[in-house]
């Protein structure tokens, strides 16, 4: 077995690779975490055997503990797509802060909307809604698509069921109704920062909005639109049973231990509450459509394939690296600065920042902190979770263009690079600072 300075530098030229074969050459992540597995195994003095069947254990065991939330989940946010519950939600939001907060209107739908939705998906699906309440509101399309852009950036980093925060959760060992509850109070604070930025920054940058439709036209887009208790409930209901779990599991027992735990245990198990959103959101799909829902359905675990395969391939690097004395190599240098939860940050921005995906760089960071989590000090249930939510933080810093999101909003908002860089890339560097900042403030008052 390799040890010290050597395998330390094999841990290094694994990282740079992936990013060259990422970024660079544009290689698929899954391919590239599986040869990195193989790399660092091989390398680092495994026997090959035993390297194989590491990553076949650590691929089967991730996807065996979140494969059925993944899937469900993408599933969910598909639906509310298809069926313009995400627009529903738009107009309900709309109604409760009104037009002359157009704005706050925005960051609260993409916060709302990102929770089951990807980032890009959700901005594509809003920014018509965006571009037109700019017009209406005589405001910068600027303003109106940085505030957008910040509001599902802040839930899609930090909230489950997100992909990259159940999976963190899983490779941590963290309890997911903890994550969601410290994840919500977390991302409130990012998510008024995004706002902020952009009423004082992006509304330096003046871009016409030019609506193709109207906001009246665009709403009756999808025909009779469904109800927005209804829309918001494939959301709601699955957080509120995974939140209700993780109350019953209190030392403390609330729910006592009997039939009422047990109930809540069953009901509130992430696999149970996700696929009860699934059954909740086909609900959503009009009589004329369900003849479609087989393929919305398959539209979705499609999407999720993708995610799954790099989360399977994530989980393998993970469990090799966990094979390796990594603590031991770090046990006189970068843990012995006793940096804490600015370990688990930074290791996620610099992959953030050096590949451009937000979930690729959750992955990786957590498989490679996993390892370390004893010797950090972070044992603790609570702890657990407020790495989760840093690494998370870190995977916000920054978008660029290397990031597809960075695209997607610049080319749906009409901005050139220079602009998005100063909007875009500007508010996810201030987003992830406040979320770092805010969880080193929780860890000092609860850690």
């Amino acid at each position: 077995m390799a040890s010290g300075l050597f395998l330390f530098g094999i841990i290094f030229v694994a990282i740079v690779g992936m990013i060259v074969l990422i970024s660079k050459f544009k290689w698929h992540p899954f391919i590239v975490l599986i040869l990195a597995a193989y790399f660092v195994g091989l390398l680092a003095g495994l026997p090959v055997d035993k390297t194989i069947g590491i990553i076949k254990k650590g691929f089967g065991g991730i996807l065996g503990n979140i494969g059925i939330v993944i899937i469900a989940g993408t599933i969910i946010g598909t639906i509310l797509e298809k069926t313009g519950a995400a627009l529903t939600m738009a107009n309900a939001i709309l109604a409760l802060v009104g037009k002359k907060r157009a704005p706050l209107t925005m960051s609260l739908t993409g916060y709302v909307t990102s929770i089951p939705v990807f980032c890009d998906s959700g901005f594509v699906v809003l920014s018509p809604i965006s571009r037109a309440l700019a017009e209406k509101s005589g405001i910068s399309l600027a303003v109106m698509a940085t505030a957008l852009s910040s509001g599902l950036y802040a839930t899609h980093c930090l909230v489950p069921p997100t992909p990259g925060p159940i999976i963190m959760a899983g490779t941590l060992s963290a309890d997911l109704g903890l994550v969601i509850l410290m994840g919500f109070l977390v991302s409130i604070p990012v998510m008024l920062a995004g706002y902020i930025y952009a009423m004082k920054v992006a509304v330096k940058y003046q871009i016409a909005a030019s609506p193709e439709v109207s906001l009246e036209d665009l709403l009756d887009k999808y025909g009779k639109l469904p109800g927005a208790v209804h829309s918001f409930s494939p959301i709601v209901l699955p957080i509120v049973l995974i939140a209700l779990k993780s109350i019953a599991d209190f030392p403390a027992a609330p729910f006592g231990s009997g039939v009422v735990k047990t109930f809540f245990d069953f009901l509130g198990n992430p696999v149970t509450a996700l696929l009860l959103g699934v059954f909740l959101a086909t609900s959503l799909i009009p009589k004329e459509e369900k003849g479609a829902s087989f393929a919305w359905i398959s539209e979705g675990i499609h999407h999720s394939a993708s995610i799954l395969a790099i989360t399977g391939a994530g989980g393998a690097l993970g469990l090799v690296l966990r094979e390796l004395p990594l603590a031991d190599v770090l046990s006189n240098s970068l843990l012995q600065m006793h940096l804490g939860l600015l370990i688990p940050f930074i290791i996620a921005m610099l992959l953030k920042t050096a590949m451009g995906a937000s979930t690729v760089s959750m992955i990786l960071t957590s498989a490679m902190v996993a390892p370390l989590m004893v010797q950090m000090g972070m044992t603790s249930e609570l702890a657990k979770v407020l790495v989760v939510l840093a690494i998370g933080a870190g995977s916000m810093t920054v978008s660029h263009a290397n990031d597809s999101y960075f695209w997607v909003v610049s080319q749906f908002s009409d901005m050139d690079t220079s602009t998005a860089y100063k909007c875009q890339t500007g508010v996810t560097l201030i987003q992830g600072i406040v979320a770092m900042t805010v969880i080193q403030a929780l860890a000092m008052v609860m850690l």
